[in-house]
């Protein structure tokens, strides 16, 4: 099968064989691009329909390119992610891009849900409580990153320990806990959020250590980076291939 009979394969399962509104106006750029997403990375299939779209969705939210929100809403529901999974991915970006950014994502993601019938709003994912979210909020952390997690919450100066306490109540407390996706896809969808980025080469370094502590090896996190290529550019992608290769060498 070459890559147009692929591209059309996909299109077609993901979308009903809907056009592109850009194939009417650019053709050949909507050519070029169909056929690199969906003839081309699709083809590899190196990560499960369900997980590729997952970490679309999220490249998409952290670009704020609410089109592709959309569309990879719509493409996951066709992939057998469940509306909370699509939900719950768009907010594990929260901690990485900001709450304004995620957001508007989420109402991107409502107008698809929406538009297909399903009942807003969707069973809560919570599980911690105000009490508690902080101290499961390091239990998620320690369980990526070891007890050098105590040894860094430690060593912050006095006037800084309360972004240590955000980074362990908020980002792993208030979701890393959270229900729908297990800890091992959270990992991922943070190293993609990450990559897609950029500038954040530092984090990408230790979110590979964490895929990798978590069971996501290198040829994981490779499959989740080569399907954010198209919508994060070649800089971004190389300096995160950089990254991987520093921390998990061949």
């Amino acid at each position: 099968m070459n890559r147009i009979e692929s591209a059309k394969r996909y299109t077609d399962k993901l979308y009903g064989g809907a056009a592109s509104p850009l194939g009417t106006t650019d053709p050949e750029f909507a050519a070029i691009k169909e056929r690199l997403i969906y003839g081309e990375v699709y083809a590899e299939e190196k990560l499960p329909a369900r997980l590729r779209e997952l970490v679309i969705l999220v490249a998409a939210t952290t670009n704020q390119t609410f089109a592709e929100v959309k569309r990879h809403t719509a493409a996951a529901l066709q992939s057998s992610v469940t509306p909370n999974e699509v939900k719950e991915a768009v907010y594990h970006c929260a901690p990485y891009i900001g709450l304004a950014k995620a957001e508007a994502a989420v109402e991107a993601v409502n107008e698809v849900l929406t538009a297909q019938g399903i009942q807003l709003p969707l069973v809560s994912g919570q599980t911690v409580t105000e009490e508690s979210r902080l101290a499961d909020g390091i239990a998620a952390q320690k369980s990526i990153f070891g007890d050098s997690i105590d040894a860094m919450r430690a060593a912050a100066p006095e006037n800084q320990k309360n972004i240590q306490d955000y980074l362990s109540a908020y980002c792993f407390g208030d979701f890393y806990t959270r229900k729908g996706l297990n800890i091992q896809e959270r990992e991922l969808l943070t190293f993609a959020i990450l990559c897609t980025q950029g500038g954040c080469e530092p984090q990408v370094k230790a979110h590979v250590g964490g895929n990798a502590a978590v069971g996501n090896g290198k040829e994981t996190l490779l499959a989740a980076l080569t399907v954010c290529l198209p919508y994060i550019g070649f800089p971004r992608t190389l300096n995160a291939l950089g990254c991987v290769n520093e921390v998990l060498p061949e």
